[in-house]
């Protein structure tokens, strides 16, 4: 065999090898890709959907649906008036807890209509709210499963207290981002 022909065995093993690798890699790079922008969220699709793969096409889709919205920050008027309005949900959850909890929720989802995220659709909403929140979510779906219960009488106090606790963590990332200024931390 001839050292050119030598070379170009040797040129295309290489590609198709290098081919290979990719095929392989891609599905788990793909995976941890997604799990690094998810986060719990992203494990949370895994056991919703059944397999990686459902969940990955479904976050990904996610990413499509995020990309069409036109998301913006929050004013520093707009800003400032949501503050004062938590702070007022605060003062009335001594009073009235549940309404106080309903009210964060619904103050919530005007934050979102200002922001540019669709909040009229709850599953479209948290599916465009995971891509650049994924790490509050969960909090703000409990907290959110606690408001129901607040509406149907069925939640304590304190169970009504730490969802206000959560849905501040969401609230907060929403109203601060795009400010330049770093989002205050909540305790629990």
């Amino acid at each position: 065999m001839s050292t050119g022909a030598t070379i170009a065995l040797i040129v295309v093993a290489v590609v198709v090898v290098a081919a290979l690798a990719a095929l392989t890699l891609r599905p788990r790079m793909r995976r941890r890709r997604l799990e690094r922008r998810f986060g719990p969220e992203y494990h949370r699709a895994v056991a919703e959907h059944g397999t990686p793969e459902k969940a990955q096409e479904d976050l990904e889709e996610r990413l499509r649906l995020r990309r069409d919205l036109d998301v913006r920050p929050l004013s520093d008027e707009a800003r400032e008036r949501y503050r004062t309005d938590w702070a007022g949900l605060q003062e009335e959850f001594v009073d009235a807890p549940g309404q106080a909890l309903v009210d964060a929720d619904e103050l919530i989802g005007r934050v979102m209509r200002d922001r540019g995220y669709p909040a009229d659709e709850r599953d479209e909403a948290l599916a465009a709210l995971s891509v650049d929140h994924a790490r509050t979510l969960q909090s703000y779906r409990s907290a959110h499963a606690v408001a129901r219960k607040a509406q149907e009488g069925s939640a304590t106090t304190e169970e009504m207290r730490e969802a206000v606790v959560r849905a501040r963590e969401l609230f907060a990332e929403l109203v601060e981002a795009g400010s330049g200024t770093p989002r205050p931390t909540t305790s629990h």
